[in-house]
Parts: structure tokens; sequence; C-alpha cells
């Protein structure tokens, strides 16, 4: 059935988070999450759609409404299968535009509107072939999966041929990881009792309750006062550490397992990372890690500025004597950023953004070099909409690419997925459910009534909250 792309819309929907200090870090002390949202559409006797968005923190997220509109534009008019046929070729066209290119290139705003965009036509491509994304992908052979995959500018680090020959060596046990993870499902870290603006009346009661749910894996944000970050921290340690916390019939895991060698686990077994936001210069980074030595973290995450290679290769050799790691990734703004932190030796673990990569695309090309350089990959998954997304990211690194699990953990916060069809779910083990819906595609679809009450500024919300005097 030959269909052509009609017309797309964009939403700029706005969530008020910033009432009650969700997402708070020492960066980021007023946060709005919001979705700059597309909605592509073909024409035909059946009308495929496909959804896509990016995440940002509220100011702004018109302009990235803006730049989305600029790229989907160009889609008009074209046969979704031809662009389906390999995806990494379109990409490479999408963000080709020499007009659109020059206000990037691949970075910033453009590069994260090219994000939706390709998430979008990705999709669309799950719900046409009736799979969950990730299923789409882990079922492509490794060479339509290579096809699917950015590679400009990083054959330095990894070939295609490289590559192939990587995801052939993986492909005759992919079924069996399948099977386990669809038993099991993935590994989980929470960050949601360690925002900065909690009481620590209110970092203890939400500890506790995600020490109930199974979670062994937490994060904490840092950065604002190493003494109150001290304090915070042992209130957690003190919590997760305790076998009293634990579930009924939990005995905890074993602190000195493969899994959690080298985390600094503590003696149930419990991980604690910790988060600066980019708050510190390389040297201020270094002292003030030391001093947060005695809450044991296994890694502080993007402890400097994001495009800072070699000032997370010198943090990294600083504090590994010290027992601590370092990661980051989660405004690592393309391909080029991640091929130099592995190549630099910077990072312990990787940690992709749905959002900030230019989409799918984009991402499976950080996954092979990880994967090549044997860093795992722990995605960024805060925001609105990004546990819907890099849920699907780390199943297809898991059963096609790289093949393990067992170090890996994927973050979760709990907020705001009621507003999608298809939210991410959460099972007793502190592990996400893997998507199985043959309608839900890449799991970002909005329901329209959330849209039609957060949409910015005409929003039934925002209107009523202009009425009455705030924001």
């Amino acid at each position: 059935m030959s269909r052509k792309i009609t017309h797309f819309e964009t939403h700029d929907v706005r969530f008020p988070t910033s009432l009650t200090g969700d997402g708070t870090d020492a960066m980021n002390t007023d946060c709005d999450y919001s979705s700059a949202y597309v909605s592509i559409h073909t024409d035909g006797e059946s009308p495929l759609v496909g959804h896509g968005m990016t995440f940002t923190i509220g100011r702004g997220n018109e302009i990235v409404c803006q730049a989305i509109a600029a790229l989907a534009t160009r889609l008009i008019g074209r046969d979704p299968e031809e662009l389906f046929r390999s995806m990494g070729k379109t990409w490479d066209w999408m963000s080709s535009d020499p007009q659109l290119r020059w206000i990037g290139p691949e970075k910033g705003v453009i590069h994260i509107a090219a994000g939706a965009v390709n998430n979008a036509l990705w999709d669309m491509f799950a719900r046409l072939r009736g799979k969950p994304l990730w299923n789409l992908i882990v079922d492509m052979t490794p060479e339509e999966l290579v096809d699917a995959t950015a590679f400009r500018y990083i054959t330095d680090a990894i070939t295609r041929e490289e590559a192939l020959a990587m995801l052939k060596a993986k492909e005759s046990s992919k079924k069996e990881r399948e099977t386990i993870v669809r038993k099991l499902g993935y590994p989980a870290y929470v960050t949601s009792a360690g925002w900065l603006g909690y009481s620590d009346e209110k970092v203890a009661r939400l500890t506790k309750d995600a020490v109930a749910a199974g979670f062994n894996h937490f994060k904490m944000k840092v950065g604002a006062d190493p003494a109150s970050d001290v304090r915070r921290g042992l209130i957690i340690r003190s919590i997760i550490d305790d076998p009293q916390y634990l579930p009924p019939g939990s005995k905890g895991r074993d602190p000195n397992s493969p899994e959690l060698k080298g985390k600094n686990a503590g003696p149930t077994g419990a991980v604690l990372m910790i988060d600066a936001n980019q708050v510190w210069d390389v040297p201020q980074a270094i002292e003030y890690v030391k001093s947060l030595e005695a809450i044991k973290p296994w890694f502080i995450e993007e402890p400097t500025a994001p495009d800072d290679i070699l000032g997370h290769a010198a943090i990294r050799k600083a504090l590994k004597p010290h027992g601590i790691g370092v990661a980051t990734g989660e405004h690592a703004h393309n391909r080029m950023v991640f091929k130099q932190l592995l190549q630099a030796e910077a990072i312990d673990v990787c940690q992709i953004d749905s959002c900030r990569l230019a989409g799918v695309s984009e991402v499976l090309s950080v996954l092979l070099m990880a994967a090549k350089f044997g860093v795992p990959v722990c995605p960024h998954a805060g925001g609105v909409g990004l546990c819907e997304y890099v849920i699907h990211l780390s199943l297809i690194d898991y059963v096609a690419i790289s093949g393990t699990m067992e170090r890996n953990v994927l973050e979760f916060v709990d907020h705001l997925h009621e507003h999608f069809l298809y939210p991410c779910s959460i099972n007793s083990q502190g592990r996400y459910n893997v998507p199985s819906n043959s309608a839900e595609g890449y799991s970002i679809e909005i329901h329209k009534q959330s849209i039609a009450e957060y949409e910015w500024p005409n929003g039934s919300y925002w209107v009523k909250a202009k009425g009455q005097g705030s924001k």
C-alpha cells in the first residue's frame, strides 16, 4: 500500500513539577518537566501516525517545537516505507539539510529537535510492523541493524565492519536473552528519593519506600553543600544498608558478587550513586567528591561541563584511588562526544539520553561503541517520557548488542507516567517490565486529555494557573 507523509502536529506540553521540588538539583533549581511533542501523519486507506518528543525543563520548549517543525517539514510527501528501508541513511539525510545544519551542527536545539523527529519515524515504523520498538530492532538481522545506525564521524572508533562482526557474534543467543529479560525484567535504579529540594524526612520516607519496592541501586543529587550532602547520604545509607527495611523474605544481595564488584555496595548489596549535574570545575569536583567518600558512592555523575572530555578523564584518574567512578552522558550532545569519552578512558559508566541524542539511529552508534570499549550503558531517564523511551534502548543493548545486563542499571523516576497511553512499569524486584503491546511502538504517545490540560500557554491547567496569579 502506497502512503505519503502529509502533515505533522507539534505540542508544547509543560507540567508544573517546580511546585513539588521534583527534578531539583544543584544546577537545575526550578524545573517544569516539559515535552516538545510531534505527531507525524500519512495518507492512505490505513493512515499511519508516529509520535516523538524531546525533553526540556520549561522555558525554551517553544523554541524546540519550532525547530521540530522546521525539520519535520522536510518529510512532507515522502514515502515512509522508503524511509524505513535504511534508517541510517534516513538519519543522515535528516541531519544534512545545509541551512538547518548551520545552527548546530549536530548539537543544541536543532539536534534534540532532530531526535524528536527521528523517534517519531521509528515509532511509526514499529507500529506499522506491529511490534514494540525494541522488538522491531532486535528482530533485525545484523546487516539491517547496521544499516539503521549513524556512523558518520565515528569510524575511527568503530567501523561498520566491526559493528557487523559484533552483532553477528551475538545473533545466535538473542532469543535466549530475550526469554531471560522477559521473565526477570531489566535492572533499575531509583532517583525519586534523592532530589536536592526534598526535606530529610521526605528523603528517608521515599528511600524506605524504594527499598520495600525491591530496588537496590539508589541515586542522590549533590553539589550545593558538602555537609548537607554527607548528612543526606548517611540518611540514605542508614536505610539501604539496614536489613530491617528489606522486603519480606529478602536477604539482600551479596556485595561481593560479580554484578556488584567495584560498586561500593553495602552489607545488603545496596549501591549508592551521586549526581552533581555539572556544577563544578575540574579541581573543585575532585576535592568535593573526595569529601563525600564516607557515603561510599559507586560513581559521580556529571561532575563537570558535559563537553569536557579531558576534564572527565582527569577527575576519573584522581578519584580512582578512592574507589569512586565517573559517569556522564545525559548532556553529551552527540555520538562524537561519547566517542572521545570512551577513547580517552574518561568514564566508567556511559549514560545515554534518549532525547539529547538525535533519535534511535544515533543511540545505536553509541551502544555499539560502548560495547566495543567494554563500558556498561546505564541510561539517564529522569524527566517526562524518558523512562518510557529508554527501557526500549536498554533492551536493544542487552539482547542484540552488548549481551549483558549484569552490571547495568536503568534509571527510574516515578513521575508523570500516567500521561502516556503505554506507561512503563516496575516489577516487585525493582526491575522494568518489558514492553509487550504490539500497538505501542516507542511507548511515547501522550493522552489527548493531557495535551489539552497542560499545553502551554492555553491548556486548561495553565489558563487556570494564570488566573490565580501563579507562573
